[in-house]
């Protein structure tokens, strides 16, 4: 059996931690709560780690980086396919196998193998899904573990293929909310190199032979195109350094977490990120709820999902605020990212005792909302980028044109 590492409360209200072997993160709940300990956070502990990474570990070196790796879409069409078959009373081993043999992605068919194998062995498919964490989230396992014991297997997957369709749509809003700033900036910079390179250089020897003092704007263009002319492969050296520097700060814990922060804040784009954030939140949190995850476990799963260490942050504090017996309402005020009338509506909710489903209208809110920024987007973006070409050009026009506009009025005067 795997071995899990587990934290939680005693009858005192202690928090205890340690290891216990078990079928899946559900039994080991079941064997904590009965020796009077309520579980807070189940994990898979590094014994079970070291497990999952021998998986496949037969394969040669060149098989493995030759290999495409399975896709978020290659788990859609099996969580469809799944879906299809187990509602056809197809036997689940025998689903599974006829997926392994139509599959084209051999790392998936890998995968199907294994899940076979520890089914086989005794395993219930929620806990032989653990064994490939990359591939199957925390959220996506505890979907299928409800949906073992509710015996409702077929509509648990179709709920996971709409849940994946829904991540990969907002996955698509946050490429499509950054792509065209970035496009516009590069461009930008692209534009003045060349011209810092190129332009300016055939205008600096027109000057020099005008015997004159020169007008400030000229002075500073030609200082700018001086600098980038001789110190260009200085310039792509800390453009490399600042790009692999960012990088190396966003993969540390607290670097992460503050570009994490930091994304809501971007100009135009952030609000976009936000809302798509949210959307992702509300809908996995819905659903969770509706398929029957307690609370707890949901918010754990859920604080994965989301795919932001902020995000995660204050879907982790909510927990804790309902782990110490406060409502949601009141965590979800404490986070401080959600709207009035979301809050409203998590409030109406409570009171109702239907708050998957107006979670689920937060996250329909908040998708029509995205796809209007979305629409509008260029419109948005477009008068920044006439001002700053505007700026540009002017510059331009100044530093090129004022010296030869003073050798006209100086040549009219003679």
């Amino acid at each position: 059996m795997p071995v899990y590492a587990y934290k939680g409360r005693s009858a005192n209200g202690d928090l205890v931690q340690g290891t216990l072997e078990g079928a899946d993160t559900g039994a080991v709940a079941d064997i904590l709560y009965s020796t009077g300990i309520t579980a807070t956070d189940i994990k898979v502990s590094q014994k079970m780690r070291a497990e999952e990474k021998s998986v496949g570990s037969e394969k040669s070196l060149w098989t493995k980086l030759n290999e495409k790796p399975v896709t978020p879409m290659d788990l859609m069409l099996f969580s469809r396919q799944m879906h299809t078959l187990l509602k056809a009373g197809v036997p689940i081993m025998r689903a599974l196998a006829g997926l392994q043999e139509s599959t084209q992605s051999p790392a998936f068919a890998e995968m199907l193998k294994d899940l076979r194998e520890s089914l086989d062995s005794g395993r219930e498919l929620s806990a032989a899904m653990r064994r490939h964490p990359t591939i199957f989230s925390a959220f996506y396992i505890s979907m299928v573990q409800v949906g073992e014991m509710t015996g409702m297997m077929d509509e648990t997957f179709m709920r996971l293929f709409t849940h994946l369709e829904f991540e990969k749509r907002m996955k698509e809003s946050i490429k499509s909310a950054v792509r065209y700033p970035i496009f516009v900036i590069v461009a930008m910079a692209i534009a003045i190199v060349i011209v810092n390179i190129f332009v300016i250089p055939s205008f600096i020897k027109v000057f020099e032979g005008f015997h004159t003092e020169l007008p400030l704007m000229t002075r500073l263009l030609i200082g700018s195109s001086s600098f980038f002319v001789k110190f260009w492969p200085l310039l792509i050296a800390l453009v490399i350094g600042a790009v692999v520097g960012f990088r190396s700060y966003t993969n540390t814990v607290a670097g992460r977490f503050k570009w994490d922060q930091y994304k809501f804040m971007i100009p135009i784009a952030g609000k976009i990120i936000l809302k798509s954030t949210l959307a992702r939140f509300a809908r996995s949190f819905a659903l969770g709820m509706k398929s029957g995850i307690p609370i707890m476990q949901g918010l754990s799963s859920v604080a994965l999902v989301v795919d932001n260490e902020f995000m995660r942050f204050k879907v982790e504090k909510m927990r804790e605020g309902v782990e110490r017996g406060e409502s949601i309402l009141r965590t979800a005020v404490a986070a401080n990212v959600f709207n009035p009338v979301v809050l409203q509506m998590i409030a109406v909710g409570e009171e109702t005792g239907d708050l998957d489903g107006l979670m689920f209208e937060v996250a329909g809110m908040y998708e029509q909302e995205i796809d209007y920024e979305i629409k509008t987007l260029a419109a948005q973006i477009e008068p920044i980028m006439i001002v700053a070409l505007g700026i540009l050009v002017l510059i331009l026009a100044l530093g090129i044109f004022l010296p030869m506009w003073d050798l006209g009025k100086a040549a009219l005067h003679k």
